[in-house]
């Protein structure tokens, strides 16, 4: 297989002298794995976590079980993700690709947010989801359709998503996403749940609602 590499060349002429600087990027693996090894705190971490020792990789370093059953949707959201990343199979690391369960519960949501360094692919397993993602600036545009049984459906890296059930019984998906550590934000919980809190005079000004509003929304997600 063909080895491609970005070459970016700076040429500046210095007493009739040529200086040049090639920097070369790889982006496919360069070794057949990299089983995360988290225990090895004291790593330099480049882009995911540290290398086990390939001579220590076992087969259990690329295998998961439990996706076969139903995550538990007693919540105020009514939905459970059960995510297949790098923290679950160890294997995953570096290769840029994971996976999870979603259960909803009826008329249960998983309420808009995003994947901020992944591409998700979602697939319909039981029930009938309304899903859909919103474009950016200046156009945020809302792009939704209503997915049945073995339908799929994208949503772009990084974008606002969402899904909610709207049939009349439990509904399940699976998804695959673009990165062994997709990352996930939640807009409510990261606008109104924030660690320390975002000025409420600040998120009234945004939303444009009074000061009570904001602060009934974050008492209430301290409680969900």
């Amino acid at each position: 297989m063909a080895t491609s590499f970005f070459l970016f060349i700076l040429s500046a002429t210095f007493s009739s002298s040529i200086l040049t600087t090639v920097f070369s990027f790889e982006p496919a693996p360069l070794q057949d794995f990299c089983v995360a090894d988290p225990s090895n705190l004291g790593a330099v971490r480049v882009n995911g976590l540290a290398c086990k020792n390939p001579l220590f990789v076992q087969a259990d370093d690329f295998y998961y079980s439990g996706l076969h059953v139903a995550g538990d949707t007693q919540n105020s959201y009514g939905f459970r993700v059960s995510p297949v990343s790098v923290y679950q199979i160890p294997g995953l690391n570096t290769l840029g690709i994971s996976m999870m369960r979603i259960d909803y519960s009826l008329w249960g949501a998983n309420p808009p947010h995003t994947h901020p360094r992944a591409t998700e692919i979602l697939t319909v397993l039981e029930g009938t989801l309304q899903v859909g993602f919103i474009t950016s600036d200046p156009q945020n545009r809302l792009i939704t359709k209503v997915l049945q049984r073995g339908d799929v459906f994208v949503f772009p890296v990084g974008l606002v998503h969402f899904q909610r059930n709207m049939g009349h019984t439990n509904a399940s998906a699976i998804a695959a996403l673009s990165s062994q550590n997709p990352g996930v934000i939640s807009i409510t919980n990261s606008i109104f749940g924030s660690t320390p809190p975002i000025s409420t005079e600040i998120l009234a000004q945004a939303f444009g609602v009074d000061s009570k509003t904001v602060n009934l929304l974050k008492k209430k997600l301290t409680h969900m």
